[in-house]
């Protein structure tokens, strides 16, 4: 995020795209509500119908993977009216001609026929974003998760510089992380091409700096594999062994057979979780971890803020902290560098290393965390982003043109899938659908599926049916419901018996590598 949450309740536009909010971040879509009771505009772009759509003054609901488009589009009608900050782009951005340029075929017009969004709604949404003198972008997996998910991104960011929100109060680009600590796990390296704070291991003199600080020599200058790209390789047998903490592959990746099969073939398999999981059935050894409640350490959230959390209980049976057990697997290995006896002694090596966290101490973490960059013991920590400019020669436009998903729908495969969360399950549900009171109040997987199309099929609400793609298919309870429009379908991923993941589309976006989860050709049939 450029930005912080709370700034949503002092801003005079929100615009969430690609954001279930209320479900999936339910204490930040409080304050986007919050906000909005207190005169803030809303405007909601979104395939489904969500809970915020209620309350937007502006719902647009696109085909999904249009997103390109009708981002454009608003460009278009926010240039050709004459609404963008022409002295923020003068001074602080480059390649503003070009962006004007590759807009120009974007028109109301043209953008409807591609996304299915009125024109004169998207007008009106231009409008009212661009005419705000402080306007907030919220957006989530609804727009990273496509094949174009780095172009939708991009689009985001122009149109956020071509109407000056960024550098300010109750502005910015605010992505909302998936889970707890993924903002923390991408900046301290959790990512195969960098190192800690995003700098690149093809870098000769990152990787040098490195090797110094180690005490090794011969890192790798090429990137490693992402994890959808670790699941071929170990298909085609070129990968052998893995080490997965805390995650569900087996329910959570796209196109669930190629991912069992992948499993199935790799010859170790070590797993380190709090509980049973699906991807458990295909470990070698089971390394028990520590939860969140039985360990010290710090979290990162998706407003960058740095936060201590601190051991409630002592860990249960034989389970150790992550960084324990990596440390000792470490020594046992014969590797220097492990000889940790703390989470903060860790996390001093952290600041050794990092310079967005060079500041940022234990002591200095107290109750309420910093943001980074904090690069120094005295800096106070960085609530906004490129308040005094951006890196030499501006902010950079990225002009994006509109690519088709990579799987568009046929006679066999007439709808559009598309996957998302509910309030009361958690990702692969490995935690939540062991909870009583939350299974009461959804205890199964379901579709949800357009009246006209579910006339058209003769599927009754509630009726059995089997959803089908081009890789699998499951059985799941049909729900017939206007939340979706004519054309597409709806499937939450928690349910491992009918797991939506069994449909999906592995194919990734070129840049960022991440699955195409949002878009899939897929069919409905009647059962029963």
């Amino acid at each position: 995020m450029t930005n912080s949450v709370n700034e949503l309740e002092d801003t005079e536009v929100i615009l969430v795209v690609g954001s279930n909010t209320t479900e999936q971040h339910p204490i930040i879509g409080e304050k986007i509500l919050g906000a909005v009771s207190r005169d803030t505009r809303l405007i909601v772009i979104d395939p489904r119908t969500i809970h915020l759509s209620g309350f937007a003054d502006v719902y647009l609901r696109p085909r999904p993977g249009s997103e390109v488009a009708y981002l454009n589009g608003l460009i278009n009608v926010i240039i050709s009216e004459g609404l963008e900050d022409a002295e923020f782009i003068a001074s602080r951005t480059e390649g503003f001609e070009e962006l004007k340029k590759s807009v120009e075929e974007y028109t109301p017009q043209k953008v409807e026929e591609i996304s299915g969004i009125p024109a004169g709604d998207l007008v009106h949404a231009a409008r009212l974003y661009a005419e705000a003198e402080r306007a907030s972008i919220v957006y989530c997996m609804g727009i990273t998760q496509h094949s174009t998910g780095t172009d939708n991104v991009m689009s985001l960011a122009n149109l956020a510089m071509l109407t000056g929100n960024i550098g300010k109060p109750g502005t910015g680009v605010n992505p909302l992380r998936g889970q707890n600590n993924v903002q923390g796990a991408c900046d301290l390296g959790g990512l195969p091409n960098v190192y800690t704070a995003y700098q690149k291991v093809a870098d000769e003199d990152t990787a040098r700096r490195f090797e110094e600080a180690w005490g090794v020599e011969g890192l790798p200058r090429q990137p490693g594999l992402t994890v959808t790209e670790m699941m071929d390789k170990a298909a085609e047998g070129e990968l052998r062994a893995m080490y997965i903490m805390g995650e569900n592959p087996a329910v959570s990746d796209p196109d669930l057979n190629h991912v069992r099969e992948a499993l199935s073939k790799l010859g170790f398999l070590v797993l380190a979780d709090i509980m049973e999981s699906e991807t458990m059935e295909y470990a070698h050894v089971v390394l028990p971890a520590a939860s969140f409640a039985e360990k010290d350490g710090t979290i990162t959230n998706t407003e960058r803020r740095v936060q201590r959390i601190r051991k409630a209980i002592e860990p249960v049976g034989e389970a150790r902290a992550d960084w324990d057990i990596i440390a000792l697997l470490g020594r046992k290995m014969g590797a220097s560098g492990f000889d940790f006896s703390s989470p903060e002694e860790v996390f001093e090596e952290i600041r050794k290393v990092t310079p967005s966290y060079a500041g940022i101490s234990y002591e200095r973490l107290g109750t309420q965390g910093l943001q980074w960059p904090c690069p120094r013991d005295d800096h106070p920590g960085t609530p906004i982003l490129h308040v005094d400019g951006f890196p030499p020669g501006g902010g950079k436009f990225t002009p994006c043109e509109f690519r088709e998903p990579s799987e568009a729908p046929d006679a066999d495969y007439p709808l559009v899938l598309t996957t998302g969360r509910l309030l009361f399950h958690y990702h692969t549900g490995t935690m939540t659908r062991r909870s009583p009171s939350l299974v009461r109040e959804i205890d199964r997987a379901f579709v949800e599926v357009n009246p006209a199309d579910a006339s058209e099929l003769g599927i009754n609400d509630g009726d059995t049916v089997k959803v089908s793609s081009r890789r699998g298919s499951v059985e799941v309870d049909a729900k017939v419901t206007e939340k979706v429009g004519k054309g597409v379908i709806f499937m939450p991923f928690h349910f491992a018996e009918a797991a939506a993941n069994e449909l999906t589309n592995s194919a990734l976006d070129p840049v960022s590598k991440i699955p195409e989860f949002k878009v899939c050709a897929a069919a409905v049939e009647r059962l029963n």
